[in-house]
């Protein structure tokens, strides 16, 4: 990315805790989660955010982080060699949120906290019940960590509308709306050049 990622996630996870509000981030399950949760840690370690805890509400990418923290610790060569052999995401007081009820009781909790949930243009999964519950209050803040395919309604939120329609009805827009781009993969001016 173009932008200072780790200081725009500085910026939003500091302004949020500092008012007792809650960093809901939708993340595609695979690989965003993680990408997610390693620049969080880092800044937890470079001590730029307080260590707050970070929920991982999704089934699917509970499972595909165990398959990265497999390889990490078995030393894969697609892992980083510095991170072999260690338990990922150590600095982070990661809780993951592998059933409904868990899923649930994560919004009935208060700030400050941080939310990792699919899907990552917020088009459907659990993380529409954390955005039902959280969008409303201004103490929160909605990080969009990738690209939103216009018509979603992760594009609508990115795009400043006041109101999103959400699990059946049109929800007031008071959180602070982030967004930045940790997509990995080519654009389409990128893949045109390539061939």
């Amino acid at each position: 990315p173009e932008d200072d990622v780790e200081s725009v996630l500085a910026d939003a996870v500091t302004a949020t805790a500092d008012q007792g509000g809650v960093v809901v981030i939708p993340a595609f399950a695979v690989d965003r989660t993680e990408v997610v949760l390693w620049h969080l840690d880092r800044l937890v370690r470079a001590g730029r955010i307080p260590r707050l805890p970070v929920f991982v509400d999704s089934p699917m990418a509970l499972r595909a982080l165990g398959v990265y923290r497999r390889a990490a610790a078995d030393g894969s060569p697609e892992v980083r060699p510095e991170l072999h052999g260690q338990a990922l995401f150590g600095a982070l007081d990661l809780r993951e949120a592998s059933t409904v009820e868990e899923s649930k009781a994560i919004n009935v909790r208060r700030g400050p906290f941080v939310i990792v949930s699919a899907s990552g243009m917020a088009t459907g999964g659990r993380v529409l019940h954390h955005l039902a519950e959280r969008l409303g209050s201004s103490r929160n803040t909605v990080l969009l960590v990738g690209f939103q395919a216009p018509g979603t309604r992760g594009d609508r939120l990115a795009r400043g509308a006041p109101t999103v329609k959400l699990l059946g009805g049109y929800r007031r827009v008071r959180a602070h709306i982030v967004h930045v781009d940790l997509s990995a993969h080519a654009d389409q001016d990128d893949l045109v050049a390539w061939l």
